[in-house]
């Protein structure tokens, strides 16, 4: 599998080593029953995934609610432990396997991978001023007050805000306002790798364009590396240099942007970007109706997850269990019929 991944990225024109590197990783949360919690069985969120990020790239993670995508983020960052697997981060000239790590020696890594949340009141204290949440990472990790005051006022203006916002409390601010405050948080510490959960999908589609084009600007001039998990292909393919696509757990797309939005390989990812709306009233969009249930995490369908609602099922997607495969170099798909199937992309 390792191997696999490397030569997908030698394809892609990613020559460095990455700087994260997912392995087989998964995320079962327990279900309990009865008075004494006993465990009946297992919800499977994340399901063996394998993906690599490679330093100064933006890769997106897509897929319908429930898919996964935001248990992924939390897992690479151990916000939640995951169940198995490995995510390696090559920090300071080495690997280290932040999966395997003890909850004790994971406070140094913490400055080199944060998050930015989806719901930026949620996330901020009502309590703290603009000044104190943003200078708390520094607080946390013993920075002198002094520099503290001097980053905290450089963030401030590097986000798009004025110094004068920082005796102010979240409320005051605007839905795009508070998450420039939540990426200045994110970017305290000045980390190299940051999960960005859903970060524009709960503001109005002006700010949203603001905060996206302010992403992309931090991405080169700090050198920053992102994880992007979105929704809205849109904003997807403004953003991305490479995009995962999950369903149930695992992925079953992975390519660079314009072959996956061009030419899918996967019925799952036809219908994700047929649902996409036409900005151009002249063009109908023709939306792919997905028949079937959605799959149970708890209980997957047997061979491929998705053919439960796939519209080229075959007999044996009921049977056998499609694995991630590379198509052509640089775009893997998990289909068994992958390389039979002309499928409809955005472009068309």
């Amino acid at each position: 599998m390792v191997e696999a991944a490397a030569q997908v990225g030698a394809a892609a024109g990613k020559t460095a080593l990455p700087l994260v590197e997912v392995r087989d990783l998964k995320k079962h949360f327990p279900i309990k029953r009865g008075m004494l919690g006993r465990v009946v069985g297992q919800v499977k969120a994340v399901d063996g995934v394998s993906f690599d990020v490679f330093a100064g790239e933006c890769l997106s993670l897509v897929g319908e609610s429930g898919s996964g995508k935001t248990t992924v983020g939390k897992t690479l960052l151990r916000a939640l432990h995951p169940t198995a697997g490995a995510v390696k981060l090559r920090v300071d000239g080495r690997t280290v396997d932040v999966a395997a790590l003890p909850a004790a020696q994971l406070k140094p890594l913490r400055r080199h991978m944060q998050m930015i949340f989806q719901d930026p009141y949620a996330s901020l204290n009502p309590r703290m001023t603009v000044q104190e949440i943003i200078s708390e990472p520094l607080l946390v990790n013993g920075v002198p007050r002094g520099e503290r005051r001097q980053r905290v006022r450089q963030l401030i203006t590097q986000v798009g805000l004025k110094v004068e916002h920082l005796v102010r409390y979240p409320h005051a601010f605007s839905g795009g306002q508070r998450q420039r405050i939540g990426i200045a948080r994110a970017l305290a510490l000045s980390p190299r790798f940051i999960v960005a959960d859903e970060p524009v999908s709960a503001l109005d589609v002006s700010v949203q364009a603001q905060v996206i084009n302010l992403l992309q600007r931090l991405q080169v001039e700090l050198g920053l590396t992102y994880l992007f998990i979105a929704h809205d292909l849109s904003v997807v393919r403004h953003i991305s240099d490479r995009v995962a696509v999950m369903y149930l757990g695992k992925i079953v797309e992975l390519a660079d942007v314009e072959p996956l939005f061009d030419r899918p390989r996967h019925p799952y990812t036809e219908a994700l970007l047929a649902a996409v709306p036409m900005p151009d009233p002249k063009r109908r969009s023709q939306h792919i109706i997905l028949g079937g249930e959605v799959g149970d995490p708890s209980n997957p369908p047997s061979g491929c997850s998705f053919h439960t609602r796939c519209l080229y099922c075959q007999d044996r997607c009921r049977k056998e269990i499609p694995p991630l495969r590379s198509i052509t170099p640089g775009h893997q798909a998990a289909c068994h019929f992958a390389e039979e199937l002309t499928l409809r992309g955005m472009a068309e």
